[in-house]
């Protein structure tokens, strides 16, 4: 980390707790815009979640609704969103759901803000100049992405069937809305993964040489709350447990967009696209095996880590060499308990993935941006390695 110069912006309003989705009515107002267009995907629909939504803020008179954003969400949908914003006269957005629609939401937003008919239009990374102000409103229905406080969207180009990776502070939300009666439908293995998901932005955040005093400050606080409450929200799928992990997500979303991630994600990103592994899986599998193998790497991150990852009595009765190497093994326990009460899979084995896609793996994880945040170059064989302590 530089001591020198460092950038941290987060510009997004956060409104977490119980019956913080009445005050998008307020939000529209002070924000001078009443013709939303509300976008979400078809299953949210299907199990009432929309609907839901739309009894909440009952005095926001909502006409134009699109929710066919599919879970892999493409140019294609981007601009013909364009279009159907600008068609039904809408001012502003409201998003309702994961990382796809949030991802969308963003990258439709941006567009018409810089007057864009295509979303391919602006493609580069960080080359925008501000544009125009179009309100947009994010209502999560994950527990782990983060993407409601992050200045990254990834779009699938439906032109060469590869992700696109667009990175702007145009993309930012003026204000998000944390409740967990959006998440009441969680299964015990989608909290556990996304959670986990979560943890790793938060810690990756914490370590790669990107970080900074402020992130610092976002990363440690997620830690502690998902280390708190991941695995009571699997076992009990309590709401006041699903309303810390999801805050914990948004803290870890602005820590990672304003640090980086690393080693980990680039990995995940990698046995994602070879062998289809989804993707908080992945990172569930991994962050493990990476904080083990790069303990004394990370000696001084994961030693002060361990104040958050337990309380302090246990760090302060650890001896100072060992901290590190309990911060990765509480992880690893983390990981073994939502093997057993989450019923989600521990190994890459489970996904069908063998030896003989190592060397693929390698080669897409090498060559992955976020494997340049590693304090140390990481090679072939770290790979490697920590593949075969995933098998």
């Amino acid at each position: 980390m530089s001591d020198k110069y460092f950038e941290f912006y987060n510009g997004v309003k956060i409104l977490n707790g119980e019956y913080s989705i009445e005050n998008i009515a307020y939000e529209l107002n002070y924000h001078n815009v009443t013709k939303p267009l509300l976008l979400s995907g078809k299953k949210l629909e299907d199990i009432g979640l929309v609907s839901s939504l739309r009894q909440m803020i009952a005095g926001v008179n909502i006409e134009a609704i699109f929710t066919n954003i599919p879970n892999d969400s493409s140019t294609e949908t981007i601009d013909f969103i364009i279009d159907y914003y600008e068609d039904n006269g809408c001012d502003c957005i409201i998003a309702l759901g994961g990382g796809s629609v949030i991802d969308t939401a963003k990258c439709v937003k941006m567009a018409i803000s810089q007057n864009a008919h295509s979303i391919l239009e602006l493609m580069g990374n960080e080359n925008l100049v501000a544009g125009k102000h179009i309100p947009l409103f994010i209502v999560p229905t994950t527990l782990g992405t983060g993407a409601e406080c992050t200045t990254v969207a990834v779009i699938k180009n439906a032109k060469t069937n590869t992700k696109m990776e667009f990175i702007s502070a145009e993309l930012l939300p003026d204000a998000i809305f944390l409740d967990a009666r959006m998440t009441a439908t969680l299964p015990p293995p989608m909290i556990g993964a996304t959670a986990m998901d979560a943890l790793c932005h938060a810690i990756e955040a914490y370590s790669c040489i990107q970080k900074n005093p402020i992130s610092d400050i976002y990363a440690t606080a997620s830690i502690k709350i998902i280390s708190e409450n991941i695995i009571k929200a699997v076992k009990t799928q309590s709401a006041e447990c699903r309303q810390q992990l999801a805050l914990g997500a948004s803290l870890a979303g602005v820590a990672f967009s304003n640090s980086m991630v690393g080693v980990v994600h680039a990995i995940a990103h990698a046995i994602g696209g070879v062998c289809g592994v989804p993707h908080a899986n992945a990172i569930a599998i991994l962050l493990p095996a990476c904080m083990e193998y790069y303990s004394a790497v990370y000696a001084k991150e994961y030693s002060n880590l361990l104040l958050y990852l337990t309380d302090e009595e246990t760090y302060a009765t650890t001896p100072a060499e060992l901290r590190s190497r309990m911060s990765a093994e509480i992880v690893k326990k983390i990981k073994k308990t939502l093997g057993y009460v989450a019923k989600m899979p521990t190994d890459f084995s489970a996904y069908g993935v063998t030896e003989r896609d190592f060397a693929e793996i390698i080669a897409k994880a090498k060559s992955d941006g976020a494997i340049l945040m590693s304090p140390r170059l990481v090679t072939k064989s770290d790979i490697y390695n920590i593949l075969q302590m995933c098998m």
